[in-house]
């Protein structure tokens, strides 16, 4: 882990509520005023008076259409006309390219190459003739350098998705619909944070104009980076992080949205794992119709985690987007069953006789247990080779009868879900 800090206090500038303010009539007629909308099922669930706030029914479906037009709409007239550049796989680069739609202004934006067709169609879709995608590399760090390169060789506005004063004011605005809309005393505010942008934003809104609002943000666990930024007091850039939770999963924090998320954060920022991500992704949908992007669950996915503090409290949880892929489906689900302990794998070696697939199948196995994956090792030989076996349960708490049974049968077995580099190059 490297580590650097470029900003000295003289150079540290936060948002402005005034300018939050103004963020907002800029917005009208752009981005959507979207609903806080009262959810049955989560507050009896959890005994308290949930609300969400949909940015998930944004014009782009996510909130980031909010600050790239406002960073655009503040760029005086001279600079526009150059262009304006960003590097984005996702919600950031799709608010880009709406607004160089709606303020006719020519963009580039730099995507790698492993964007999935899907989004780049969507980029395409929302900025029109206004917007040119250029593909480049394989990451997004790569994407970002060459935007940068860019900018200086055209002499264009780069808009970085979060780190950016005029960015985060425009995401601020979120914060600023979700209390003037709420007629109550909002308790917790709970929100998704990667690189820092909304949280700065919402964070200023509320500690001014709610003092007494517990501001909780949420972060995906592969990917702690505001959270140890925070713990270290200065910026740190991580080696690896799981970039599943895509919209939170970023490498390092920006300079600015570190300074102020560390004056505004008054609530310990909660990591949350991706498999419980998964689990609220599923749970949005089949219960609600909500269709969200793993991001954009996050602060629902918290509440497991504080559910014995915001009993009887008002609670709002921001869906910051619903930009989900669906080919991504399978993946939401295996994840979410081997956080539930619902899915498991071992490597079987079947004993070396007759019927022993077969009394594995009858006397291991529950009724209710079901082989979802099976296959053999070797393409030849198959006898004599282990079996990577596959086994859904229908609770969590069929597993340890199913490990004593194998025990009892002599059946020899590696469980790999506790391997994480043997499970991941098998499964």
């Amino acid at each position: 882990m490297t580590s650097t800090n470029t900003k000295t206090k003289s150079e540290i500038v936060f948002p402005d509520l005034d300018n939050i303010y103004l963020a907002a009539e800029r917005l009208i007629g752009v981005a959507t005023h979207t609903p806080l909308m009262h959810n049955l099922n989560l507050s009896e669930r959890y005994g308290a008076n949930i609300y969400l706030k949909r940015e998930d029914l944004q014009v782009v479906r996510s909130y980031k259409i909010r600050g790239a037009y406002n960073k655009m709409a503040t760029l005086p007239k001279e600079q526009l006309d150059k262009g304006v550049v960003c590097a984005s796989a996702g919600n950031h680069a799709q608010g880009l390219a709406y607004a160089c739609r709606k303020m006719q202004v020519n963009g580039t934006i730099f995507m790698p190459t492993t964007t999935p067709a899907q989004k780049i169609k969507q980029v395409g879709m929302f900025g029109k003739e206004f917007v040119k995608i250029e593909l480049v590399g394989d990451t997004y760090d790569d994407a970002y350098l060459a935007a940068k390169k860019y900018c200086e060789e055209q002499n264009a506005t780069f808009v970085h998705p979060f780190d950016d004063l005029q960015v985060m004011e425009g995401q601020g605005t979120v914060g600023l619909e979700i209390f003037k809309d709420s007629n109550f005393k909002i308790d917790y505010l709970l929100f998704a944070i990667g690189g820092g942008g909304l949280a700065s934003g919402v964070s200023t809104v509320f500690k001014q104009l709610s003092p007494k609002t517990k501001l909780v943000a949420v972060e995906p666990l592969g990917s702690p980076t505001m959270k140890t930024a925070l713990e270290k007091n200065e910026v740190v850039t991580l080696d690896e992080i799981d970039k599943f939770v895509d919209g939170a999963a970023v490498k390092r924090a920006g300079d600015l949205t570190f300074q102020v998320c560390k004056a505004n954060l008054n609530h310990e920022i909660l990591l949350i794992p991706e498999g419980k991500v998964c689990s609220t992704i599923l749970q949005l949908y089949n219960e609600e119709a909500i269709v969200a992007e793993p991001a954009g669950a996050l602060s629902v996915a918290a509440l497991d985690f504080i559910k014995d503090e915001i009993k009887g409290k008002n609670v709002v949880c921001i869906i910051g987007g619903g930009n989900n892929d669906i080919t991504r489906t399978e993946e939401i689900k295996e994840r979410s069953l081997l956080y539930e302990g619902l899915k498991h794998y071992f490597i079987v070696r079947f004993p070396q006789r007759a019927g022993a697939f077969k009394e594995f199948l009858n006397d291991v196995l529950n009724p209710t247990d079901n082989i979802v994956y099976f296959e053999y090792s070797k393409k030849t030989a198959r006898e004599r080779g282990p079996a990577l076996v596959g086994i859904e349960l229908k609770q969590k708490a069929d597993f340890q009868p199913l490990i004593e049974r194998m025990k009892a049968y002599n059946v020899q077995f590696e469980y790999i879900n506790d391997k994480p580099q043997l499970f991941e190059f098998l499964i």
